[in-house]
């Protein structure tokens, strides 16, 4: 196929590492730093599925409940001078929902901007704490967690 003049015709970006199975996957092209992580677990008889997109200076996070619809969508960040967390939703939900608690304790717990879909049930508190949690531990093993007595890597 001949290119108009001055396109070179470029072959596809390669990933760089691909690991895992089918409960844990990770995707890492090495030279942006944006990195996909994708897991499931089973808690209080329910399948939990999360989606990370870890970027530079922020994460993106879905967690999935018994389906892999969006749910609500939450953005969280630090607001200076007072070290408190700004949450709105994006779309549908309200700040009160499970999602916008679970993005305000992320930033709170890693110091950087969150950007969280869940689809969370709103009157499960079981299944919220286990979501948060797991969440939590994946970011800390992927080197997110804010040093001193409120960060995760206290």
């Amino acid at each position: 196929m001949d290119l108009p003049q001055g396109l070179v015709e470029e072959s596809p970006p390669s990933v760089g590492v691909v690991t895992g199975t089918m409960n844990h996957l990770k995707v890492d092209d090495g030279s942006s730093g944006v990195q996909v992580t994708c897991l499931s677990e089973v808690s209080n008889d329910a399948t939990l599925y999360f989606h990370i997109i870890r970027l530079q200076n922020q994460i993106y996070a879905w967690i999935g409940c018994n389906s892999t619809k969006l749910g609500d969508l939450y953005a969280a960040a630090p607001t200076r001078p007072s070290n408190t967390v700004s949450v709105s939703s994006l779309t549908g939900g309200s700040c009160d929902n499970t999602g916008s608690g679970i993005a305000r304790r992320i930033v709170l717990k890693t110091g950087i901007n969150v950007v969280l879909a869940s689809n969370i049930p709103k009157n499960s508190p079981m299944l919220e704490a286990a979501a948060e949690k797991k969440l939590v531990q994946k970011l800390i093993s992927l080197g997110y967690g804010k040093p001193g007595p409120g960060g995760a890597s206290s």
